[in-house]
Order: C-alpha cells, then sequence, then structure tokens
C-alpha cells in the first residue's frame, strides 16, 4: 500500500505537523497540495517503472518534498534556483512540462539534453532553472554569480541553491557562503538535512551543533526549520526574500527532514535505525499536510481523492507520451557541432592606421580595457586585480574607471570565482577571471572541467567566460609559479583555448575570447610581458580563432610551436641554412588549424613540435598522431617532439634551464636535419 493510499484511507486522522496557515487563503492551500502531491505521485510511478526496468535509476526525495514546494511556492517564477537530486518540487512547481521531463528520464532526445545526461543533470533557462552536476557543491557557485547579476542590475530578486548534509563538508560550500556573504549577495543557502550523506551520518560530517551554526563564521543569518512543514518552509522563504529586496544579502537555511528511501534505490537503508523511520513516518510532509487541510475544512476526503485522481491521469498521460518517442539517434556530425555555442560573428579587421609600440603586457591590458568599454555587462573577477591592479598590474588603474562593482577583488578561492562567473554569464553577463598564475588553476579544475566545458552540450547554457592564465617558466620561480598547463585542458571537450605569442595576437585574441559565448582558456606566458614588444593597432580589433600564424618561410623542416616557443623557435633561424625552417604559431589550441600544419608538413616532409609543457602526454603528441596518419606518406622522417623535461618545474636557474626544451632544440633540428 502507497502513502498516497493510506491518506486515502486514513483520512480521519489528525496532523502532527502544526501548520500555520497566517491568512493564506484556500485556493492558495489547494495549490500548494497540488504541487506537494505531484512528485509524490511521479516518485511512485518512477519506482514502479524502475523496477520493470523502464528507468536506469532514481535518487528519491520521497518525505523531502515540502522543501522544494514551499521554496519555489514562495518566490517568483523569474528567481534563478540551483537544485538537486531531491528536488523533483522545483522542476513540477516552476511547471516543466511533464512529458518533457519524462523524456528525460528515459535518455529521450526530446528531453531537456537530448539523451545526453540523466535524471535531474538539467536546467532549464525559461523556469528559471540551473542543473546540477554530480559533484553537487559547485552549483552553489554559480548562485553566487546569479545573485551578482540581480544585485547589479538591481532587480531586486535573489537566487536560490540547495545543498544536502553532506555538501556542506565541501569546499564548495565554504567558498560560496564566504564569497556571499563578502560581497553581499541575495542568495539563499538551503540545506536539505536529511541525517545522511549516502549512509554517513551527520555526526560524522561536522562537531558543530547544527548546520546553521555554520553561518555564523561567515556573518550570515542562519535558520533552522522544520522542512516537511510546507508552509513554514514557504513563510520562511518569502520572509527572507523580503528582506533581501530592502537589503541584499544571503541566508542560510537548514531544514530539517528525513530522508524515507536509499540515497538511491539499489543502496537500500539498512544502515539506518528502524525507529528513525517510524518518527518520520509520522511526520510525512504530505500525508500530514492533507489531513491538516480536511481538518481545517479547506478540502473534503473526496476532493483529495479527486484531485489524487487527476493528477495521476495527468502522469500517466505524459508518461505514455514520452514513451512512444522513438529512442534517442547517435548522429557523430551532430554531436561534435553541438559542443559548443553557435558563434558567427565576424573578427574585427584593424584598419592600418593609429598603429604603435606596445609591450605584451600592454597589449593585454589594452585588450581587456577596450572590452570593458564595448562590453557593459563585461565584469573582470580575480585576486588583487582592483586598487592594485593585479599581481601583473593588468588591471592597474581600471577600478578608477569602470567602478568596484565591475572591476572586483575576490577572496581567495578559485573554485568559487569560477563557478560565479559561470552563473553570471547564465543569467546574460560576460566574464573575466583572473588567475594569479595558472598554477593555481587546478583549484578550480573541477568547475572548468565539468561545469564550464560541459553545460552548452549539456542543456545549452550560455557560459560566456575568460579565465586569463599567466603562465610558464624561465623566471627561476620554482615549482608552482611556473607552469604551463594547457594539456590540462586540451584533453577535455568543451573548451576553446588561446596562447598567444606576440603582443598583436595578444590583444587581437583576448578580444575574440571576450566575444565568443563558449569558455576560453587563455594563457599568457609572463616571461613575454615585458620583453616583448611589437606593432599593436589602437582601436578595438579581435583575431578568429583556429588561424595559425606562418613566422618563416621554409622548405626543410616545420617546425610547429605557441607561446614563448616562437622566441626559441625564431632564434634558430640564424643557426641554420636561410630557407630552412618553416615556423609555425598555432595561436590557439582549441581550434587548432590543421589545415595549415599539414599543409606544411606536406611541402617539408620533415616536422618538429616544440612545447615549453613537459613532453609526456603534452599536446606535441596529439599533432604528432595526426600527422602521422593524415600525412604517413609525406614524411621522411620519424616525427619529432621537443618539450621540458618529465619533472616539476625547478627553482634553481641551472636546473630550470636543463629542464626547459630550449637547450635541447639545436641538437633535435640538427638531427632530424640530417637524418
Amino acid at each position: 500500500m502507497t502513502d498516497t493510499d493510506i491518506a486515502i484511507k486514513h483520512a480521519e486522522k489528525k496532523s502532527a505537523i502544526s501548520f500555520n496557515r497566517d491568512g493564506l487563503a484556500n485556493q492558495f492551500l489547494t495549490d500548494i497540495y497540488y504541487k506537494l502531491l505531484t512528485p509524490r505521485l511521479i516518485e511512485e510511478k518512477m519506482l514502479n517503472l524502475l523496477r520493470q526496468g523502464k528507468i536506469s535509476k532514481w535518487f528519491s526525495g520521497i518525505g523531502q518534498e515540502a522543501i522544494s514546494v514551499g521554496t519555489v511556492s514562495a518566490l517568483p517564477q523569474d528567481v534563478m534556483i540551483m537544485p538537486l537530486i531531491r528536488n523533483l518540487g522545483i522542476f513540477t512547481g516552476r511547471g516543466i512540462p511533464l512529458s518533457k521531463l519524462f523524456s528525460q528520464f528515459q535518455g529521450k532526445f526530446n528531453g531537456f539534453t537530448k539523451g545526453r545526461d540523466r535524471s535531474f543533470h538539467f536546467g532549464s533557462l525559461e523556469h528559471h532553472i540551473c542543473g546540477m552536476i554530480s559533484h553537487l557543491g559547485p552549483q552553489l557557485a554559480l548562485a553566487d554569480g546569479a545573485a551578482l547579476w540581480e544585485k547589479l542590475k538591481g532587480t531586486g530578486k535573489c537566487s536560490v541553491a540547495f545543498s544536502g548534509d553532506g555538501g556542506t563538508s565541501q569546499g564548495d560550500f565554504h567558498e560560496a557562503l564566504n564569497v556571499a556573504a563578502v560581497w553581499d549577495l541575495p542568495v539563499i543557502f538551503i540545506v536539505e538535512n536529511n541525517g545522511y550523506g549516502l549512509s554517513t551520518p551527520t555526526s560524522q560530517q561536522y562537531r558543530c551543533e547544527t548546520i546553521a551554526d555554520k553561518g555564523a563564521g561567515y556573518g550570515i543569518e542562519s535558520f533552522r526549520i522544520d522542512g516537511n512543514n510546507v508552509l513554514e518552509v514557504f513563510t520562511t522563504i518569502q520572509t527572507l526574500f523580503k528582506k533581501q529586496q530592502e537589503k541584499p544579502r544571503p541566508f542560510l537555511v537548514e531544514a530539517l527532514t528525513f530522508r524515507m528511501r536509499g540515497h538511491e534505490e539499489a543502496s537500500g537503508t539498512k544502515y539506518v535505525p528502524k525507529e528513525l523511520f517510524e518518527i518520520w513516518g509520522k511526520k510525512d510532509p504530505v500525508l500530514n499536510y492533507e489531513y491538516f487541510l480536511i481538518e481545517s475544512g479547506v478540502l473534503t476526503t473526496e476532493q483529495t481523492e479527486s484531485i489524487r485522481e487527476r493528477i495521476k491521469h495527468q502522469i500517466n498521460e505524459d508518461w505514455e507520451r514520452s514513451e512512444k518517442e522513438s529512442e534517442v539517434t547517435a548522429d557523430t556530425i551532430f554531436e561534435l557541432g553541438d559542443m559548443y555555442p553557435k558563434f558567427d560573428k565576424l573578427a574585427v579587421h584593424p584598419s592600418a592606421q593609429s598603429k604603435r609600440e606596445l609591450r605584451f603586457i600592454d597589449s593585454v591590458s589594452e585588450g581587456l580595457k577596450q572590452s570593458l568599454e564595448q562590453n557593459p555587462e563585461l565584469i573582470v573577477m580575480g585576486q588583487d586585480v582592483g586598487e592594485y591592479g593585479g599581481v601583473f598590474k593588468i588591471t592597474d588603474g581600471f577600478i578608477n574607471e569602470f567602478g568596484k562593482d565591475r572591476i572586483r577583488n575576490t577572496p581567495l578561492c578559485e573554485s568559487a570565482i569560477i563557478g560565479t562567473a559561470l552563473g553570471y554569464a547564465m543569467q546574460g553577463g560576460k566574464a573575466v577571471v583572473e588567475m594569479q598564475f595558472a598554477d593555481f588553476v587546478s583549484c578550480g579544475f573541477n568547475q572548468i572541467v565539468n561545469n564550464l566545458a560541459k553545460i552548452n552540450y549539456r542543456w545549452e547554457a550560455p557560459a560566456n567566460v575568460v579565465v586569463r592564465l599567466p603562465c610558464g617558466g624561465g623566471v627561476g620561480a620554482g615549482p608552482f609559479h611556473s607552469q604551463t598547463n594547457e594539456a590540462w585542458f586540451f584533453h577535455t571537450p568543451g573548451l576553446k583555448i588561446a596562447y598567444p605569442s606576440n603582443p598583436y595576437d595578444a590583444k587581437g585574441l583576448l578580444a575574440r575570447a571576450i566575444e565568443d559565448p563558449a569558455p576560453v582558456l587563455f594563457f599568457e606566458h609572463k616571461a613575454l610581458y615585458r620583453s616583448l614588444s611589437g606593432i599593436v593597432p589602437e582601436q578595438f580589433y579581435s583575431l578568429e580563432f583556429g588561424k595559425a600564424a606562418k613566422l618563416s618561410e621554409g622548405n626543410d623542416i616545420t617546425l610547429i610551436t605557441y607561446g614563448y616557443g616562437t622566441v626559441w623557435a625564431r632564434n634558430m633561424l640564424e643557426k641554420f641554412p636561410a630557407n630552412s625552417l618553416e615556423i609555425i604559431d598555432l595561436r590557439t589550441l582549441v581550434p587548432l588549424d590543421y589545415e595549415t600544419v599539414l599543409k606544411s608538413v606536406k611541402k617539408t616532409g620533415k616536422v618538429l613540435i616544440l612545447h615549453e609543457d613537459t613532453l609526456t602526454g603534452g599536446i606535441g603528441a596529439e599533432i604528432s598522431a595526426r600527422i602521422s596518419r593524415e600525412c604517413f606518406e609525406y614524411l621522411d622522417a620519424p616525427v619529432y617532439r621537443t618539450a621540458s623535461l618529465d619533472t616539476p618545474v625547478p627553482f634553481s636557474v641551472k636546473l630550470e634551464n636543463n629542464f626547459l626544451p630550449s637547450c635541447r632544440l639545436e641538437k633535435d633540428l640538427k638531427e632530424l636535419l640530417a637524418y
């Protein structure tokens, strides 16, 4: 017998929860009942279908519905919400068509992710819902970004992010709450404390007495509520939202509840004491609210039965509609073509006038400044980018011209800032994030490879974020300030990577990166900042990605490189016969201009790939494999790779010189030439 069957049989029971209607109209209370009952009945349907093998997995929210329904009922439809796996009531409460929802559960093309992701791993900008990823915690920072957009626009709206009690142990929870507090962002963080993170009880998750206690450490007002009382949830969230409209700031809400089924159905509940099910079973949020409505004379037993049957009929009808849809068909061209958002804006070519010599660092600064002037929605975020101007002074003076709202000093939390940038971009903005050093991007790795990179492919959300990465060795900075780690991301579909080698390219490619709706990692070799100058147009211009540059004509060897490698390559021109080396500067690594590369290799018959990154697993390996396959019959020698040693970057100048590929480049070229 299901919970809803019990409700019919025992409608005369008294509610075990004390509900305060506080003047709410009967129709509104009835609407809440619809919203509360719908996810419960969908779950009952899904559990049955799971047993039949018609869906592959289910994460049950039975017993927790009041939190989602109370929240979604308290807020305007256009408030961005970041739900998790037990928040079905958020989706149904926002009016998402059930047939489309069921298509999603079955992995059909008409689902929100076209069969590319599972159950609740999706969002819908139309319904102002941002989908989750399995890592859970990163979504909290996205709520920061959405709230930042609302605050800067002065809309009076907030954002909402859900977490489980287990998720409060993640670093992303700390970072997101800290940023929201420091920036007074109107975010409501809701922690659904159901007692367990899978099987780990809360006693093994934290030492403070309650999760709400954590708010004080961030200077955030916190509240602890009965998560099974839908009207208490509704009143709390509505009150907090009104407070945020008067004064933007974050709130932390701990909603006490209980998960009546396993983490997911296969895991079971053997680890949970039986008495807990008895205690919380009496506090069922759906049954008790139904009892309350009948006790209060809002509905009769017959009316609740009628509503239940009406919802069941709708669920069955929409399920049948979605089930009749054909299975998804794999189309390689379509899949690859859907990796990046459509971007057909033409590059802005500079005129022949107003050129002058600029250092590399000044060209980056000028390109960023002109993009800020052209794009009022563009913001810059990073540690010390404000009054200090950034550790390399790229943003020096920007705060005086563009203000603190757009040039934002951040706490030291790379993951949260990248997530905030994504949340801001989803609302329609553009964001440039500065890493102090490329090495530190590892602290934001998850946000980049799992959120930024995949979000367009999964459910077509915008991710107009540029992450600037000062990188590279040759400056005696040791293992943690010298890496050029582009290969970490080259392997991740969905990202674009630019790596300019000169001032002209740096300015034009940065402008293009900011224009591009896809996420871009923008590598800037810091040894070039003040050592290299070049002629740069004064006005705004942009350079198309995926177009390599030929730095020298040659007939004997094709030397493929990028970044600081172009300096080492040019140094070789004086040591080899004229017209011997044809140097190709890739400029962007994703997309990579294979057309230019392969054409050159077919001409010379010999190729050396040079990069500063370590040899094993470097980008040169992928380019080499592509050349070997497509130019095999043209090659007169094996493909050579010259790269840094497979060690961390050493601090000692002598050790670093031995580490870098420049000390081996001439020898390798001579060997290849003589092959």
